[in-house]
């Protein structure tokens, strides 16, 4: 059971008319889904939400939901002869009727945000039993990730407006009081709103901030004052657009420190904000470093460079797993997840699990690594208190000695690309190594045309190499990183490769780890973020730069 609630198998039980949950999705970070959310979604049958939505909920799901297309019924199509289609509260009834456990997902707010009392009105209407799972609503996430708090110590009336729907009189009431309004409206009709207030009492240099994507990498916010909004928008070239009609939060008052923006805005000011990733790694591998790059601002994009397959000759391979499983063996280390992922298959294929280790001692070249032998159910023995690399391994372990060490032997399965240093290392320390390959590292297929246009155009503010193949397979499946791109390398090697490919390196990590080459690539983040800031000139990402870059693309 959460802290917060019950837990998935606590939720009502299904119903002959089963059962809806009408769930806040929030303004559009993924992280801001409540325990609860999270909860609920694990246990749907059916999830019926928005396509952007949907985006941020489905991970949450299990595997096998339904996920039905939703469209709303208007009457344009139903006048010009166009079959009625299934709008959100069809769907909803139709899969609850069936006896299904249904997630309806809005943005933000159930109650705030979203048209969902209908629905709801429908579902009570024929004794659908549902419940409600509040969310973040739009108009107070995004204004806390703008730096613009809604009260002060004194505290302020608070008033909540859709500028689309507001009356003359709603207006009228906001504009003749001092309260904090926070407008819901569209980056085109942001001046109009100003005029609105303007022309019902408020002073023309009341404070006002304008955020747009809130909560999310492609956030941006503007600070002026209602009589100015108009001539900051169009001086920033954000207006005119065709994306006009793009929704924000603009918040107005004197007490909404929009003036003190600078101090408090916290996630714009991240030293990777906004700037596009490319990690030339699976998803699986670059997992906990894509969620680093997350934690500084940064977009995380996910490129394979290589495809693991079989060996081409399995033989060496099962001899060296059986002889595991007959006591062969004193030592197995494991150099890469793909090398555990390789011993599990084969395992699994001949019946085993994690207790055919039993009385063997299990070493892991780093952290990830042991994660993978953990989730297998192996705790390994031996993992590098330094340098996670195979020379950091050395470091470790134990020269054999006879005594104590009934079996000299170490079971070695890695890529066949493999260099030789650990290898050496054991024969040194005393140990025989079977050296086994396990699976064959090749050349990844070339990712879909838009990225390679992306590789090669500098669509992409930074890439991150962590070995010479990253930097010679991205070069050779999607070409050359354009020159305004800051190319990132995890050590002298890796950054020789990269430049012998004609590349100008840009960030070496102190050290050969993922993360300290994400941490290194963020501090050069905040120090270009500082001196543009010192020099008094707007702050761009790297992709701003290249010829022909639109200014208006960091709004987007």
């Amino acid at each position: 059971m959460s802290p917060t609630g019950p837990a998935a198998s606590d939720f009502p039980a299904v119903s002959a008319h089963g059962h809806v949950t009408f769930l806040g999705a929030g303004p559009g970070d993924p992280g801001l889904l409540t325990l609860r959310a999270v909860e609920a979604l694990a246990s749907a049958d059916v999830l019926v939400a928005e396509p952007d939505v949907l985006g941020v909920v489905r991970c949450h799901a299990r595997a096998g939901v339904s996920t039905p297309e939703l469209t709303v019924v208007d009457a344009q199509s139903t006048a010009a002869g166009v079959p009625v289609l299934r709008d959100a509260v069809n769907l909803v009834m139709e899969a609850a009727k069936g006896g299904k456990r249904v997630v309806r997902a809005v943005p933000g707010d159930p109650g705030l945000d979203a048209d969902a009392g209908a629905e709801m009105l429908a579902c009570a209407a024929v004794g659908i039993p549902f419940e409600v799972v509040p969310g973040i609503a739009e108009a107070v996430g995004v204004p806390a990730y703008a730096g613009v708090p809604l009260r002060d110590a004194q505290g302020a009336d608070v008033r909540f407006v859709d500028a689309r729907t507001a009356s003359d009189r709603c207006w009228g009431e906001v504009g003749a009081s001092d309260a904090t309004a926070v407008i819901s409206t569209t980056l085109d009709a942001v001046a109009a709103a100003a005029g609105e207030l303007v022309s019902a009492g408020r002073k023309p240099d009341t404070p006002l901030s304008v955020t747009v994507s809130g909560t999310t990498t492609r956030q941006r916010t503007w600070t002026a004052t209602l009589g100015t909004i108009a001539q900051v928008l169009k001086q920033a070239k954000v207006l005119p657009s065709p994306e006009g009609h793009r929704p924000v939060i603009a918040v107005v008052g004197e007490r909404s420190s929009a003036a003190q923006r600078d101090q408090l805005a916290w996630f714009e000011s991240k030293p990777l904000f906004g700037w596009k990733v490319l990690v030339p790694r699976t998803k699986e591998q670059a997992a906990s470093l894509s969620d680093q790059l997350r934690s500084y601002g940064a977009v995380p994009h996910e490129v394979p460079t290589i495809a693991v397959e079989p060996p081409r000759t399995p033989q060496q391979m099962e001899r060296a797993v059986k002889g595991l499983v007959t006591g062969r063996y004193e030592w197995i280390a494991f150099t890469s997840v793909n090398a555990v992922k390789a011993v599990r298959e084969k395992f699994e294929e001949y019946g085993l699990d994690a207790r055919a280790f039993a009385g063997i001692k299990v070493a892991a070249v780093g952290e990830q690594t042991a994660a993978a032998l953990v989730d297998f159910g192996v705790k390994p023995d031996l993992v590098p208190s330094g340098e996670q690399s195979a020379a950091g391994l050395l470091e470790d372990w134990p020269p054999y000695d006879p005594v104590f060490d009934p079996i000299d032997r170490v079971f070695l399965p890695r890529a066949d690309i493999a260099t030789e240093t650990l290898v050496a290392g054991l024969i040194e320390l005393g140990w025989e190594v079977d050296d086994v390959t396990a699976y064959r590292t090749v050349r990844a297929s070339p990712p879909p045309a838009e990225t390679r246009e992306a590789i090669k155009g500098g669509g992409f503010d930074a890439v991150m190499f962590t070995s010479s193949s990253t930097v010679r397979n991205l070069v050779g499946i999607a070409g050359k990183p354009h020159n305004v791109t800051v190319i990132a390398c995890i050590g002298p090697a890796t950054a020789k490769t990269a430049e012998e490919h004609g590349l100008r390196v840009d960030v070496l990590s102190p050290e050969p780890s993922v993360h300290k080459l994400a941490e290194a690539l963020s501090e050069f983040g905040a120090r270009r973020r500082d001196a543009a800031k010192e020099a008094g000139d707007p702050v761009t990402r790297p992709s701003e730069r290249r010829p022909g870059a639109r200014r208006r693309r960091s709004s987007t």
